[in-house]
Order: C-alpha cells, then structure tokens, then sequence
C-alpha cells in the first residue's frame, strides 16, 4: 500500500494530482485505521498511468471516468473509446481549418498594414488599422 505521495511518485504526478483524482472519484484509496491517512494499493499506479495516457490522447476527465466505469462493470470501453477519438479527430481538423484561416487573415492584415501610418483615434475612430481590413465572413468561432 502506499501514501499520497509514494503513488505520486511511482506514477509520476504530483501529489496534488492524486488528491484531485481522489476528490473526484477517478481513485478511491482506503484509509489507515491508526492514523486517518488515505492508502493506494499497487493497482492504483497502474490506474493512474492509464490516466495520464487518456488524458494523452485529448480524453477528459468526465470521459476517463465514463472508460473505467464502462471497465469496471465489465463492459467494453473500447467501442466508446472510438466513437470518443472519431469524434475528437474531426473536431480538430476543424479547429484546424480555423486557424489555417485566421492566420492567413492576419498575414494579409500585416502586409495591407506595412505602408499604412499610425492614426489618432477620432469619435468615430478607434485603429484605423483594424477598421479598415476587409474582413472575410466570419466562422464558427468568431463570437
């Protein structure tokens, strides 16, 4: 059985880590009965890992302990896992797309910018720089 902070260590995290993972019920130690403090058993290492390594991949914490809790009832998680992964994988290509255009919207900005001078800002006027930028319509993620 080990503390707080020898699982911390086999496990490479930080104590504050595994208090968390405790606090939100991803670890689940038994107490010492002389002296109150919370003990893991050597299988908690091996959870913790697995963890980290989710967390790895883009898994939230709420869907880490959806995984283990699909495992502990002896279900496969796998098929979730999936679905979870696919899911994530065209979320990103998105994000990426996104960025790609921002980018470029910014780059264009720059060199419309280069033989502009600095203006005052006027009632009506706040940076010229900006406010003169044909902007493309904006995505899903200008709010």
């Amino acid at each position: 059985m080990f503390t707080v902070s020898e699982l911390a260590t086999r496990a490479s995290v930080t104590p504050d880590t595994v208090r968390h993972y405790v606090q939100i019920g991803l670890l689940q130690p038994k107490r010492n009965p002389d002296n109150g403090y919370k003990l893991f058993a050597p299988a908690d290492v091996h959870r913790l890992r697995f963890v980290r390594q989710a967390k790895s991949l883009g898994f939230t914490l709420s869907e880490i302990r959806e995984i283990l809790g699909h495992a502990q009832q002896g279900d496969s998680p796998c098929p979730r896992v999936r679905e979870i992964v696919q899911r994530r994988i065209t979320e990103n290509r998105q994000h990426l797309e996104d960025l790609v255009a921002l980018q470029q919207r910014m780059e264009a900005a720059m060199a419309s910018w280069e033989m502009m001078p600095d203006g005052i800002p006027s009632g009506d006027s706040v940076c010229h720089l900006i406010e003169e930028v044909i902007v493309p319509a904006p995505s899903r993620y200008d709010a």
